[in-house]
């Protein structure tokens, strides 16, 4: 345990100090607070012309504004921001250590190579973590002025899906920067599979064959789509957990055999 706290420190530490991570935050942040906006622009609009509607119709309106901007904005982090941004967050993971020689101090250190990967993770999905937090103040501040009240139910499952999708973009992002030196390469190979991942989704969303039945499956963006609705299907949840624990043992398997060969 003493060993994965070391690292954890060692990676979290990193990050503050890398503009790279300041980079990703700043956009990430920037990109988030400008959706957000435009989709409450959006349903507010919406709410105002449907409440004039029901007026003259004499019904009562049938619109939740709080919950449709939630469903939307999450949906949306996760379906292009976070594949888009992602993989400047874990390029260097171990692409960089393995450019600096420091990977090869660590190899040889009495740390253990799951300890090396697991502290790694664990620090990487912490920063995700906190580059993440700060978007809940748009809630905090709509849910002010808001009604119906905020739900935040939904805001709890639509987060729980953002992160276990964190989670496997992370651990997919720290496998490819562990099999190459160049941390460009890694982040160029982790955006193209990302985006490949995104365009395959898109494209097989609305088809009924078999084989894009399977793929809709396995799809990492299609299962957060059940908890940017608000509900935390506990196969999704499974299925997260069980790609990014993959994700973590090809990354083990990798630094494993890396030992190997320099034995």
């Amino acid at each position: 345990m003493k060993g994965i706290l070391a690292i954890y420190r060692r990676e979290l530490s990193g990050y503050f100090v890398s503009p790279i991570a300041y980079t990703v935050i700043g956009f990430f942040l920037l990109a988030t607070g400008l959706v957000f906006s435009l989709i409450l622009n959006y349903w507010m609009s919406q709410s105002i012309r449907m409440m004039m509607q029901a007026q003259q119709m004499g019904v009562p309106p049938e619109v939740d504004v709080p919950s449709m901007v939630i469903r939307n904005f999450v949906s949306f982090i996760g379906t292009y921001v976070m594949p888009l941004l992602m993989p400047m967050l874990t390029m260097g993971v171990y692409s960089e250590e393995r450019k600096r020689g420091t990977m090869e101090m660590l190899m040889t250190s009495p740390l253990t190579e799951f300890q090396i990967v697991i502290g790694k993770f664990a620090a990487s999905l912490t920063f995700f973590v906190l580059m993440l937090a700060p978007t809940l103040i748009y809630y905090l501040m709509v849910g002010l002025y808001s009604e119906p009240s905020m739900p935040w139910r939904i805001v709890g499952a639509g987060y729980l899906g953002l992160f276990l999708l964190g989670a496997v973009l992370i651990a997919l992002g720290s496998l490819i920067s562990s099999l190459t030196e160049n941390q460009i390469v890694a982040g160029v190979v982790t955006f193209i599979l990302f985006l490949l991942l995104l365009f395959l989704d898109l494209t097989m969303r609305d088809s009924t064959s078999s084989a894009a039945e399977v793929f809709k499956y396995l799809s990492i963006l299609q299962h957060h789509e059940t908890f940017a609705q608000g509900v935390i299907d506990s196969s999704s949840v499974i299925f997260y957990v069980s790609a990014a624990a993959v994700g973590v043992f090809l990354t083990l398997r990798n630094l494993d055999s890396m030992r190997w060969r320099r034995a």
